[in-house]
C-alpha cells in the first residue's frame, strides 16, 4: 500500500499521501460501508413491516401519519444506498490508484479534501461548478 500511497495525485504544496493516511482512510470507509449496510437492512426490514400492518380501522389522520413515515423511511433508505455507493465507489478508486484525481478536469481532488470528505470525486472547482447549475 505504501507504493500506491505515494502515487496518488496532491495538489501543489500538500505532502505526499503515506501509507499509514490512506490505509486510515479506507479503514474509515469500510467501516462506514459496514455501518451503512446495517442501517439499509434494518430500515428495509422496517419498511416491509410497515406493509405488511393492517391499516384496518385506521382513520385519515393515522392513514396519512402512516404514508409520511413511509416516505420518510424510503427517502433515508434511499440516502443511505447513495452514500454506501459512493464510499464503495471511493474504496474501489483507492484499489485502483486513481483515488484523488478529479472525474472532471483530471487534477488532483486534494489531500486535505480527501480527508475531509473522502467519498470526493471532485476537486473544489469542479464541485463548485456543478453546484452553480
Amino acid at each position: 500500500m505504501a507504493a500506491k500511497a505515494a502515487t496518488l495525485p496532491v495538489r501543489e504544496g500538500e505532502d505526499r499521501w503515506t501509507a499509514a493516511e490512506l490505509a486510515g482512510v479506507r479503514a474509515a470507509l469500510e467501516e462506514q460501508i459496514a455501518g451503512l449496510e446495517a442501517e439499509i437492512t434494518a430500515s428495509t426490514t422496517q419498511i416491509a413491516e410497515g406493509d405488511n400492518a393492517d391499516g384496518a380501522g385506521d382513520d385519515q389522520a393515522d392513514t396519512g401519519a402512516k404514508t409520511y413515515e413511509r416516505e420518510h423511511e424510503l427517502a433515508l433508505t434511499y440516502n443511505s444506498r447513495d452514500l454506501l455507493a459512493q464510499s464503495e465507489r471511493a474504496v474501489q478508486r483507492i484499489d485502483a490508484g486513481t483515488y484523488g484525481i478529479c472525474e472532471s478536469c483530471g487534477k488532483p481532488v486534494g489531500k486535505a479534501r480527501l480527508q475531509a470528505f473522502p467519498r470526493a470525486t471532485l476537486c473544489v472547482s469542479c464541485k463548485q461548478r456543478e453546484e452553480r447549475r
